[in-house]
């Protein structure tokens, strides 16, 4: 199927639009020729600034939440519905668990009340995490029928939980629902923070000569995908009927060390300040993993092949054209040089 053609003219509500993936996604859109792209959110972990500018792009700031900003999100009468509001992410969702239940499971089913009886959804795509149904003991590479209930945060117990309600929405009420498994994505447009992902966080942190904190040890290893590669699994999601009902992982098949991760960003930002390894945090067992990609090469004839050096160039790059932004963006709490809460 052509993407181009299934977008085009198309009304798309894309919650959480204003985060990482979302306003790559929500530019995508833009720029296929969308007739409206709806983005909502509330700017808990988002910035007006980092918002994609086209014409064809309104945005609602609002709450998944609300009824009145639902209300206002479903008045276009969305065709798409991509769900990527929640609470981010696992450390996050350990010192706050009962706001995460709270949107990542609450807020959901707010959103697939309004897309079952808007009569206007013919697809609903809800993004889940890898951690959000692997746990300890699923085998390595992650494969999607080897889920596991034994999940470290209540992050990823939140997101598992979101899965079942989809598929309940998808049976009862014959709502289009599929389902992207994300493994690590990274690229421009996430900034540094304490609750934020190890890869603009060491970026920050080296663009300012500090030490790179790595939480575990050397050996662990997580399965990047640039967020271009990330955003177009979930348009092929989207788009083809056939992943409808289906949980497909977008995943690049292997994994890189972190430790490996951060000498690369530190040679790239001429930073000497080297690497500190610290103890695991306590809700993080996982080893080094990788997801299987065999699903989504046969359904979404996909694969994430985006050079992972050649997407950690463009991310630094975009860090240093945005810095005065991502400064005065910058979550960490007032005096703390580095957060031990990366390498999610």
């Amino acid at each position: 199927m052509n993407i181009e053609e299934y977008y085009k003219d198309k009304i798309i509500l894309v919650t959480g639009g204003a985060g990482a993936i979302g306003r790559n996604l929500s530019e995508k859109l833009a720029i296929l020729g969308a007739k409206k792209v709806i983005i909502l959110d509330n700017m808990s972990s988002a910035y007006e600034w980092n918002i994609p500018n086209y014409s064809n792009i309104t945005f609602i700031k609002g709450d998944i939440r609300n009824e009145n900003d639902l209300i206002r999100a479903f008045h276009s009468k969305p065709q798409i519905v991509f769900h990527l509001a929640a609470f981010f992410a696992n450390q996050n969702s350990v010192d706050y668990p009962l706001i995460n239940e709270d949107v990542n499971i609450n807020g959901l089913i707010k959103i697939l009340e309004y897309s079952a009886i808007s009569k206007s959804v013919e697809k609903f795509v809800f993004t889940n995490s890898e951690g959000g149904v692997y746990g300890d003991n699923s085998k390595i590479p992650y494969q999607e029928d080897d889920i596991s209930i034994d999940l470290g945060s209540p992050y990823y117990i939140s997101k598992l939980s979101g899965e079942a309600y989809c598929r309940y929405y998808h049976n009862q009420f014959g709502l289009p629902i599929s389902i992207a498994r994300l493994f690590n994505s990274y690229g421009p447009g996430e900034v540094a923070g304490q609750y934020r992902n190890v890869i603009p966080n060491f970026i920050y942190w080296a663009l300012q000569n500090k030490t790179l904190p790595l939480t575990g040890d050397e050996k662990i290893g997580r399965d990047f995908v640039y967020v271009n590669d990330t955003v177009e699994g979930i348009l092929r999601i989207g788009c083809f009927d056939k992943a409808i009902g289906e949980a497909i992982n977008i995943a690049s098949g292997k994994a890189i060390k972190i430790y490996d991760l951060a000498e690369m960003i530190n040679k790239k930002t001429s930073n000497s300040a080297g690497v500190k390894v610290f103890g695991k945090r306590k809700w993080d067992k996982r080893p080094t993993f990788w997801g299987d990609t065999t699903k989504q090469s046969k359904l979404l004839d996909f694969n994430a092949n985006t050079d992972f050096e050649d997407g950690l160039d463009a991310t630094i790059d975009w860090f240093k054209q945005n810095w005065d932004n991502i400064c005065d963006s910058s979550e960490f709490p007032p005096g703390l040089n580095s957060a031990l809460d990366v390498n999610e």
